[in-house]
């Protein structure tokens, strides 16, 4: 299933458990295709080093998937779209999703899953993402 992630789920995923680690552990498992752009990428990495994780060995390996196409689709090319007129930057994650086919984009951001459906791309919560993809309702606790 592909997807694409929001630099909070990404970011999240860094720190700690719960379901955006699982969503990147789906993704390392071949679960999950994940989709980038160089506009979602180049956000990943300025966050990730803004929060002193640029060195990280997680980053690395994580980066080091990337680089190898590791159940990745990239677009070089993405068409420009104005849906977020709240952070015209998440922009870039509907038009990865457009560019890519992507039915999902995971977010935690309130603005973007404001969207909720985009020519039939879904804006989801990562533990909604997760219940999608195992099937298995995930406890509130």
């Amino acid at each position: 299933m592909k997807v694409v992630l929001d630099t909070n789920v990404f970011i999240s995923s860094f720190l700690g458990k719960g379901p955006p680690k699982e969503i990147i552990d789906l993704w390392k498992q071949g679960q999950v295709t994940l989709c980038l752009s160089k506009d979602v990428c180049e956000e990943y990495r300025l966050v990730l080093e803004r929060l002193g994780l640029a060195g990280s060995r997680e980053l690395k390996e994580i980066f080091d998937l990337f680089s190898k196409g590791h159940f990745t689709l990239y677009s070089a090319k993405t068409p420009p779209l104005s849906l977020v007129p709240e952070d015209p930057k998440d922009n870039q994650l509907f038009e990865c999703a457009v560019a890519l086919e992507a039915p999902y984009i995971v977010s935690g951001d309130k603005a973007v899953l404001r969207v909720e459906n985009y020519m039939g791309i879904k804006v989801v919560k990562s533990r909604d993402f997760i219940e999608l993809v195992t099937s298995k309702p995930l406890s509130k606790a």
